[in-house]
């Protein structure tokens, strides 16, 4: 990996190069929460001044750029005794500035599944292959827990990695493409003033990770407290909206329909985002439902994020940025069910 720092002058002169030629999506204010804190999105950015690079938490992650909430698979026409299929992979390039690490991480567990699995995803590999990653350092929130997920940093996964030392950007370059688009503007090798400030961020932003999880036994546990009563307490708090999977950024499951014309000569297959929480994810034909029970259905989610994605591919799926905790409304959080595991075991 290659380093340079580049002015925040020279970074605002890049951000607009590649605005002329390029769909860019970056952090965005758009409203405030009860307490009147900002509520930040990636959105398409129309100008350089739109990006606010010191955004705390994005509402949603930019997952939704890479599995939109709704998508058409194929569209289908009869005609002459016979039918025409369309299909469309491509996308124009596009560029993500200001990505958390654990979002890039929570990108690399979702290659696992739509890129190197059995049945690889042509619409997720198009939108990958054709998105330049910007990644950016940030101190953390009260509630974030992505270092006890190992997801604080990345390695990979991005093309550039910004971390901010003041007047300029430390960036950490990982693709020719990056390495080309930094040094048009002006990119400057590293100096060893640059090195001790880049070593201070970096020692600030790891002494204000408050927030820890106990994940050493957690794939052990989620088998040792398989019937517990946890499940009941917090089971029957959710409301079964389905948000925590709304937000998350690693959480993939789908649901398949197809939109037929009244013509009955054209339609439409088209994959929308599920949740394991909503109540009829397990029914099945005939009507019946394997898991009826919100608690059922809540300890299923975890399973997962703790343990079967752990299995198939030895790491969790969560990556500690607690935005599910945020959007639940009835207050069910990660870290909490986790404690009352853990606490459970022990006594």
């Amino acid at each position: 990996m290659l380093f340079r720092t580049i002015t925040k002058e020279n970074f605002k002169k890049m951000v607009e190069g590649l605005m002329e030629e390029n769909e860019v999506i970056g952090p965005k204010s758009r409203d405030r929460d009860k307490e009147g804190n900002k509520i930040y999105r990636f959105l398409k950015l129309n100008c350089f001044d739109e990006l606010e690079m010191d955004y705390t938490r994005s509402y949603s992650s930019p997952k939704d750029y890479f599995l939109p909430f709704k998508e058409d698979l194929a569209t289908y026409r009869l005609e002459n005794n016979g039918w025409d299929q369309k299909i469309h992979y491509t996308i124009h390039p596009r560029i993500i500035i200001g990505m958390r690490a654990c979002d890039i991480n929570a990108l690399l567990k979702l290659d696992q599944v739509m890129l190197k699995s059995a049945y690889p995803n042509p619409y997720y590999f198009a939108r990958r292959r054709n998105t330049l990653i910007i990644g950016l350092d940030h101190e953390p929130l009260e509630d974030c827990f992505c270092r006890s997920m190992n997801t604080d940093t990345a390695s990979h996964g991005f093309d550039l990695f910004l971390t901010d030392i003041g007047d300029r950007y430390f960036a950490a370059i990982n693709s020719d493409t990056a390495y080309i688009v930094l040094n048009r503007f002006n990119a400057r090798e590293v100096r060893e003033e640059d090195q001790l400030r880049y070593k201070k961020v970096k020692k600030q932003i790891e002494s204000k990770f408050k927030t820890q999880v106990d994940i050493t036994i957690l794939p052990e546990l989620m088998d040792l407290e398989f019937e517990s009563e946890v499940w009941k307490k917090w089971g029957d708090k959710c409301l079964s909206c389905g948000s925590c999977a709304m937000v998350c950024p690693t959480c993939y499951c789908y649901g398949v329909e197809e939109d037929i014309d009244l013509s009955f000569t054209q339609a439409t297959k088209r994959r929308f985002l599920y949740s394991c929480n909503l109540i009829d994810f397990a029914t099945v034909a005939g009507g019946y439902n394997f898991r009826p029970d919100a608690h059922i259905r809540l300890k299923y989610r975890y399973y997962h994020q703790f343990r079967g994605f752990e299995e198939a591919f030895n790491q969790s799926l969560c990556v500690g940025c607690n935005r599910c905790g945020k959007a639940c409304p009835a207050g069910i959080s990660p870290k909490a069910v986790i404690d009352d595991l853990i606490k459970t075991e022990k006594e």
